[in-house]
């Protein structure tokens, strides 16, 4: 069935292909995996993979993960039937629930970041996906270096590529040269199925991230050009070399 939704801006194609080749992300003959929570990022993302399918020099197989936390009032289950010509892996686990009695020490976000990578892991591995995709863009790895800065002193941030710590699955982030504002434009245009709230735990209480988030928005009034700044500033931390960013991820 072919897909009838606009097609993405060029603007996103042009910055996801840039990243892809830059970090030499997808390789013929790769098999991903592409994490959608519901949210508009990942749902773009998922847009723009499969355009790129269609003309892309190398090809790559592409299937679909979400996670559903069992979470009151976040329901996502409606999203393999947006896509039925998909293969469409769907899981439900009770992150929120296991959080309350399991986390030791954690933020509600950090403990379910885990828990989801260890299940994108296992899909991987049980169905030979050789390949992780995730939806971050730019804000997102901008907001996680002023996190590691602030709180832990170490100059940091999530990779564009890096292979996990067991060696046997890349991840990629082809969204890592886009702006937040660009999906948000694109999912409203293009009217994807996006879930309200895709992290409702996180919608209840304030976060460190979403201060970093507010912090960077006023200083961008200032300056036009900071997330190009930023970028620049993160290439070398970017890639594959040092700590991968699922160090400590369940496996």
């Amino acid at each position: 069935m072919a897909d009838t939704r606009p097609k993405p801006p060029k603007s996103l194609l042009r910055q996801v292909g840039r990243a892809i080749a830059d970090y030499r992300m997808i390789r013929e003959g790769d098999r991903l995996l592409l994490g959608v929570s519901g949210g508009k990022d990942s749902l773009s993302l998922l847009q723009i993979l499969r355009h790129l399918q269609t003309y892309a020099p190398v090809r790559f197989e592409l299937a679909v993960l979400t996670v559903d936390p069992e979470v009151p009032g976040f329901d996502p289950s409606h999203l393999p039937g947006c896509y039925p010509d998909i293969t469409w892996h769907y899981i439900r686990q009770p992150l929120i629930a296991q959080a309350r009695t399991h986390m030791n020490g954690d933020s509600f976000c950090a403990y379910c970041s885990r828990m989801k990578r260890g299940i994108m892991y296992r899909i991987c591995r049980e169905h030979g996906y050789n390949c992780l995709a995730l939806g971050q863009h730019l804000d997102d790895l901008a907001q996680s270096l002023l996190m590691s800065i602030f709180h832990n002193g170490q100059l940091r941030t999530m990779k564009a590529h890096y292979v996990n710590t067991v060696g046997d699955v890349r991840i990629i982030r082809p969204l890592a040269y886009c702006r937040e504002r660009q999906t948000t434009d694109y999912a409203r245009a293009a009217a994807l199925p996006v879930v309200a709230d895709s992290c409702p735990a996180c919608f209840t209480m304030p976060t460190r991230r979403e201060h970093m988030k507010a912090l960077l928005a006023r200083e961008e009034v200032g300056q036009p050009n900071l997330f190009g700044n930023l970028l620049h500033a993160m290439r070398p931390i970017m890639t594959e070399g040092g700590l991968p960013d699922d160090a400590g991820a369940h496996p």
